[in-house]
């Protein structure tokens, strides 16, 4: 015996719900007023209760009705995502999309497409993880993504760069760092001079930069996996080292960091590094992945532009005979 309940009877049921109004209900569902109604009395009918109070001008949610209300509305999502997966698996939608983020690019923008992606494809499930340097690329390679963003500019036949921005980055100390004090007067840091102290460094998981290093100036060097870490040791006065101003905008005007000025990075120790959208050339992308691609394009679209010299200053690092290899 099928069911005598139906979809069309819970959307007949909501709707009245958002109208307050069997009319304007009515007109929401192109129906007229009397088959509202009599789509009601059936569901009614059928779970043996009141949905609605219409004595008064309005009809109004029973008790019943309003703690139905919400599985009514919970049943349609379903039904709906699952209309639009089976939509998207006809179309080759991608049921899920995996993305390598590296830990340079602005998450807010990076967060932003992802909602773009999700108000397009909501049925499409989403995993993220932050892959410094190669490790994006390798990840690509690999098959483990099918995009990257990445800060790596690596030449590889079977992968596509797009570029999205440059993203500034600042040389810092905590406040009560020796060498924030040493930074008061201006005067550019050297090398020897940031060799009594300790670096912070995010490195390469991946071996396709060996034998490159970015911007790693002092002998002593602490490693750590992500730029979060690296910041709270930074914080703690253990070392300095260089982050992403989207990451520390708000430190640096709190004075708890301030700007060291290392010379070889340029005024005020800042530096810029191009970020890239990375793809397999020899594989196409799925509707989610082109979408997700058009959302971030679109957003990094309009960022500002750097100088020729900051262009010059988000080249790669140069080759250092021994030296560890990083990213400041």
């Amino acid at each position: 015996m099928l069911d005598a309940l139906t979809l069309d009877q819970l959307r007949t049921f909501v709707a009245i719900a958002d109208a307050r109004s069997f009319r304007a209900a009515a007109g929401r569902l192109s129906r007229v007023q009397s088959a509202v109604s009599q789509a009601i009395a059936n569901l009614e009918k059928e779970l043996s209760i009141r949905l609605f109070d219409r004595s008064g001008y309005r009809p109004a949610l029973t008790p019943e009705g309003q703690a139905l209300l919400a599985d009514a509305r919970a049943i349609l999502l379903k039904v709906d995502t699952m209309r639009a997966r089976a939509r998207g698996l006809g179309e080759g939608l991608e049921l899920g999309l995996a993305i390598a983020l590296d830990p340079q690019f602005p998450l807010g923008l990076a967060a932003a497409a992802l909602k773009d992606l999700h108000d397009t494809y909501s049925s499409v499930t989403v995993q993220m993880w932050t892959a410094p340097l190669g490790a994006a690329i390798v990840a690509l390679r690999e098959g483990r993504c099918a995009l990257a963003i990445t800060a790596a500019d690596l030449p590889d036949p079977r992968i596509g760069l797009e570029s999205l921005l440059f993203v500034p980055r600042a040389a810092v100390a905590a406040a009560t760092h020796p060498l924030a004090a040493r930074s008061k007067d201006g005067a550019p840091l050297t090398s020897a001079e940031l060799a009594d102290h300790l670096q912070i460094v995010v490195p390469d998981p991946s071996p396709l930069t060996e034998g490159r290093d970015f911007g790693v100036l002092s002998p002593g060097t602490w490693h750590v996996s992500d730029n979060e870490t690296k910041r709270a040791l930074i914080l703690a006065g253990a070392g300095w080292g260089s982050l992403p101003l989207w990451l520390i905008e708000r430190d640096l005007a709190e004075g708890r960091l301030v700007r060291i000025a290392v010379a070889e990075f340029g005024p005020q120790g800042e530096t810029f590094v191009r970020a890239y959208l990375a793809r397999r050339t020899d594989q196409p992308l799925g509707p989610a992945a082109r979408a997700f691609r058009e959302a971030l394009l679109r957003r990094a679209d309009g960022s500002a532009t750097p100088t020729s010299q900051e262009r010059e200053a988000a080249m790669p690092g140069k080759r250092r005979q021994p030296g560890p290899r990083g990213m400041v």
